[in-house]
């Protein structure tokens, strides 16, 4: 059994987003909570929350109702780019400098740990 978590529209760039998501791929959730809750990457704090969502939306799913982190594996986790603000800063001699506010979306399926 599997779910999915979709957090939409981070205010962060979609690089920065996938050096954090790189650090959980394929890890159990228990490590994978441990990860994220001591890494100083701003990205850390939404991922973690958005694993935790995984696990519940798993959690709802079951019959039981209750589920091990030990048991549950991050099966695939993935960031898109989002839309992009397009802003204006003033530079010398009447220019104008585009900057791009990028944002993306994040995804997490979380999944059991099949027995071998």
């Amino acid at each position: 059994m599997e779910a999915k978590a979709i957090k939409r529209y981070i205010q962060s760039s979609p690089t920065k987003m996938r050096l954090v998501a790189d650090l959980i791929r394929g890890k159990s959730v228990n490590e994978a909570l441990n990860i994220l809750h001591f890494s100083t990457k701003h990205a850390s704090k939404v991922v973690e929350m958005t694993l935790r969502s995984a696990v519940s939306n798993l959690s709802n799913k079951l019959d039981s109702g209750r589920v091990e982190e030990k048991e549950l594996l991050v099966k695939t986790i993935f960031v898109d780019g989002g839309p992009v603000l397009k802003r204006m800063m003033p530079a010398p001699q009447g220019r104008a400098y585009r900057i791009r506010k990028r944002s993306n979306h994040l995804t997490i399926v979380v999944a059991e740990k099949e027995a071998k």
